[in-house]
């Protein structure tokens, strides 16, 4: 098979001599839907896909869990789509297994494999969200309100010296409108800190392994 470089930066890909002869703008096609610019920013690191993040929640909806997490890693040409399901209303750690993951996987590769902003190389790891729950939405908040609770900010949180908070999550403080909120904890002290939900980077349940 041959490569060649076309005036426009692109490559198409031919059969090469005797062989059945065939042309892919593979970078012009995947390039343009991407936003990249040349073809060394093919190495920039994976960026997520709003469609395709919209969609994977109806559909593992449609297969009786609910989808926890999703993470872009990899590069643009070969992007790795960590995705995290779970039942609806299971205790940590007590959800899907191995095989409810493995079928949430062979349900979701053909949709995939045909997504036409998705490239022909990437990689799916589906998975549980484990004993120590990323908390992702605000449902996950009010959820498991009572939990003992990790999170890290884009900076110090809470008026205090750290970008990490642990305590127990107290729920959520609705703000102006319905996605602007703040996430409650108490901490040990037993004084409660609310978060606004846009300064946090991320947060966990925290498991105790010697309880």
């Amino acid at each position: 098979m041959v490569r060649t470089k076309l005036p426009q930066g692109g490559f198409f890909w031919s059969g090469g001599a005797g062989c059945p002869r065939f042309f892919l703008l593979r970078y012009l096609e995947y390039g343009a839907r991407a936003g990249l610019n040349q073809v060394g920013d093919s190495t920039q690191m994976a960026r997520p896909i709003p469609e395709i993040d919209r969609e994977l929640e109806t559909r593992i909806d449609a297969l009786g869990m609910e989808l926890v997490e999703v993470e872009w890693a990899g590069s643009d040409r070969r992007p790795i789509l960590r995705i995290r399901v779970d039942f609806p209303d299971s205790e940590p750690g007590a959800g899907v297994t191995v095989n409810d993951c493995a079928r949430a996987s062979r349900e979701l590769e053909p949709w995939l494999d045909e997504h036409p902003l998705l490239p022909e190389k990437y990689t799916i790891e589906v998975s549980s969200p484990g004993v120590e729950r990323p908390l992702v939405r605000r449902r996950d908040f009010v959820r498991f309100a009572g939990e003992e609770v990790a999170i890290k900010g884009h900076s110090p949180l809470a008026g205090g010296k750290s970008s990490r908070l642990e305590g127990e999550l107290a729920g959520v403080e609705d703000g102006s409108q319905e996605e602007e909120y703040a996430v409650k904890v108490r901490r040990k002290g037993g004084d409660v800190v609310s978060i606004p939900r846009t300064e946090i980077v991320r947060a966990q349940l925290i498991f105790r392994w010697n309880e």
